[in-house]
């Protein structure tokens, strides 16, 4: 008669056990994982997003910026991390980017990591200092064919999309500015708007603040229409290079092995706070749309970023170690 009632106990425990989880979810700290200096673009967003779920569920959800080798540092950790849910990478369009960029990666951002949501997406902008002697894209052009390699720009580091937006700026204007990497955007956007680097493709969520206070200027959206949040700023393409577009992205991603249950909750706590107005409007103040989707689409969208930027990367002929 024991043995028969510690069986049953045993199947009625595995039985609900997926439920009791996802239900529990989250029951202590949350890691979250932002490659990425304090300050930057992905930096915002995480720390927006996460502070509403963590007043929803009552759980700290704990910012750890984890910077270096163009996001490849935080994304492997957390590859690496045991798959429960309680360590959690934002992923950006590096990662899908750095999949054909590096030859030897630490980690698979297919294989090692599962999506859960897409978070936002939205254009770069075209920032200089003030006293920067263009003010318009096609001032860029000129000034730049007049000095071959005298002018240069930032970026948050090899491989990132405020990197491969510049080169395919230069590709396409047939001109060649000179490639200087940070470790992050804050950092750049300090040497940008201390006048020691010349302009820097950056994101609006993270540059048009600095733009609005005057302290750099915005010469032209990436996107292939212009931004409500910016109405004054033409795109690219409108001003001389017809046909260039370029967004960045942001979405959350946990170790390939956690359970689907943890997944789904996660990914509805991420739904919840993304339809705050609060979280919303912050977003689209700054030209980033808020992009929840469920780990399914965000799964489609990932491969299909993958399958974009090899063919970009292949095509620029750059590679890094």
């Amino acid at each position: 008669m024991k043995l028969k009632n510690a069986f049953l106990t045993s199947v009625m425990a595995l039985l609900f056990a997926g439920p009791i989880l996802a239900q529990s979810f989250p029951a202590k700290p949350v890691r979250v994982v932002v490659p990425y200096p304090p300050g930057g673009p992905t930096d915002i967003v995480a720390r927006v997003l996460f502070q509403q779920v963590a007043e929803a569920t009552g759980q700290q959800f704990l910012i750890d910026n984890r910077a270096g080798a163009g996001g490849n540092i935080g994304a492997e950790l957390v590859a690496k991390s045991p798959p429960d849910g309680y360590t959690v990478l934002i992923g950006t369009t590096a990662h899908a980017i750095n999949m054909s960029l590096f030859k030897n990666l630490g980690y698979d951002v297919q294989k090692d990591l599962m999506p859960v949501s897409l978070l936002t997406q939205g254009p770069l902008v075209l920032i200089a200092h003030p006293q920067f002697p263009a003010s318009t894209v096609k001032e860029v052009i000129e000034l730049a064919k007049t000095k071959p390699g005298g002018l240069n720009f930032a970026s948050s580091g090899n491989g990132q999309s405020t990197h491969l937006s510049a080169e395919l700026f230069n590709t396409m204007a047939g001109i060649k500015m000179a490639h200087v990497p940070y470790k992050g955007s804050a950092p750049a956007l300090t040497d940008v708007m201390s006048g020691q680097v010349d302009v820097m493709f950056d994101t609006t969520l993270s540059a048009m603040p600095f733009v609005k206070a005057g302290k750099l200027k915005a010469l032209g959206l990436t996107s292939a229409v212009r931004s409500p949040a910016a109405p004054d700023v033409p795109t690219i393409a409108e001003s001389g290079l017809p046909g260039y577009e370029v967004f960045a992205w942001n979405g959350v991603l946990v170790p390939t092995g956690t359970p689907k249950a943890i997944i789904q909750q996660l990914n509805d706590h991420i739904r919840k706070a993304m339809l705050l107005p609060q979280v919303k409007d912050k977003f689209s103040a700054q030209g980033f749309a808020a992009s929840w989707n469920s780990p399914e689409s965000f799964g489609v969208f990932l491969k299909t970023e993958v399958d974009k930027w090899s063919r970009t990367v292949k095509a620029s002929g750059a590679t890094l170690d």
